[in-house]
């Protein structure tokens, strides 16, 4: 299997990148034998040192950015009678694509940003010699939420890269990332897939039953992490539907908060199930690393409570992102609920992302009108700014389910 099979719908991208493996390869070969002829091939190459994916969410930009870094460490023989880096067998691409090359540093973040000394710490590993004796890869795969001062740290690297290291970057669009950067980066936009071959990769990589897979690619309008998540997670499925009932329920004041408050309520559920799940093993793991006396209530070293006091905060903003994310999952889906209302109103033959709730698309497209299921899906955007600016949660949903309700 190649690493680029999990690239799905993204025909032109994968083309961009054999073309620019297989030139980094040759780069690679020539400068085993000689390296003064280096410049004049580097000159001709379709390989560059800095990379930007952009594309919307469920695309598969860090998919693409890890398939092309286990390219670039490709070690196959074949390459050496005319075959393209990327077999996805062999050692490099293996290692790179398991997270544990030892020149392939993936960094994907669980807080709300990337601050500066994260930034630095890349930026030191970056000017490092491959231990491999290939390629120094950093894939950033959420390169749009470094700050504006780790964005200029990280801009000196881009500008003045180390001869062979090559930066992978990772945004939703060319505007996540700052000017300075993405005009030293070659861009690739991948675009959304295609449902039925997001069903088809469900199908045959994780076994899915064909009508669940068609249903939850549908469902999720090509997001290929989210449809994978929705057909094998029963809770992921219960939360959708609450959410696609909201609109029947905003019929009255009472109902707006009451369903307001719910959705609030499973976003902090979400964030509580992941911190049962992480928060107790991160916290056993740094009390023994820092020598307290077995068990949850042993006592710390004296002057080991700044450590603690450091994970308990990235924890707690680690919970702020879940509890965000997971109301930004619900917005999207309470979004393509009223795309649909608004393509049954125009007589559109789009095909309906939520078909399995057919009766109450129809209901609320027979008792409103075009220009205000508009308006509500302006309301879905305006609260999911909201939320961007750090309005209470709360706030910003009740605020939303009040203009559902006005239409």
């Amino acid at each position: 299997m190649a690493v680029w099979d999990d690239l799905v719908g993204q025909d032109r991208v994968i083309e961009q990148l054999s073309a620019a493996a297989r030139d980094a390869d040759a780069l690679v070969t020539v400068a085993g034998v000689d390296p003064s002829a280096v410049p004049e091939a580097a000159a001709a190459s379709r390989m560059t040192h800095a990379w930007l994916f952009t594309g919307p969410p469920g695309s598969g930009r860090a998919t693409a950015a890890r398939a092309f870094a286990a390219a670039l460490q490709c070690v196959s023989p074949d390459r050496a009678t005319g075959g393209a880096p990327g077999c996805g067998f062999c050692e490099g691409c293996h290692t790179t694509l398991v997270g544990t090359h030892a020149d392939v540093e993936i960094v994907r973040t669980d807080l709300l940003s990337i601050g500066v000394k994260e930034t630095r710490d890349l930026v030191r590993r970056a000017q490092l010699s491959p231990a491999g004796g290939r390629w120094q890869v950093i894939v950033l795969e959420d390169a749009d939420r470094l700050t504006e001062g780790a964005g200029n740290v990280l801009l000196k690297a881009v500008e003045e890269p180390a001869p062979r290291t090559v930066w992978l970057l990772c945004a939703p669009s060319l505007e996540d990332v700052l000017p300075t950067i993405r005009s030293r980066c070659r861009s690739l936009t991948l675009r959304t897939p295609p449902t039925a071959a997001v069903a088809d990769i469900l199908m045959r990589r994780d076994g899915i039953e064909p009508e669940l897979a068609t249903r939850s690619a549908r469902a999720t309008q090509g997001h290929i992490g989210r449809a994978r998540r929705l057909a094998m997670d029963e809770r992921a499925r219960a939360r959708r539907a609450a959410v696609l009932k909201m609109p029947l329920r905003v019929t009255d004041m009472g109902g707006c908060l009451k369903a307001a408050q719910e959705l609030i309520d499973a976003a902090a559920e979400d964030a509580k199930q992941v911190a049962e799940e992480v928060d107790t093993k991160e916290t056993e793991e740094l009390r023994a690393a820092l020598g307290a006396a077995a068990g949850t209530g042993g006592r710390l070293p004296r002057g080991t409570a700044g450590a603690m006091k450091e994970l308990q905060d990235r924890q707690k903003r680690r919970a702020t992102r879940t509890q965000r994310d997971s109301l930004d999952l619900a917005l999207t889906d309470l979004t393509g609920f009223y795309r649909d209302v608004l393509a049954i109103q125009l007589g559109s033959r789009v095909e309906l992302a939520n078909d399995d709730a057919r009766d109450a698309l129809e209901r609320i497209a027979r008792g409103s009108r075009p220009e205000a299921t508009l308006r509500r899906i302006e309301a879905i955007s305006a609260c999911r700014q909201a939320l961007d600016r750090n309005v209470a949660p709360l706030l910003a949903v009740e605020a939303m389910a009040v203009a559902l309700r006005a239409g």
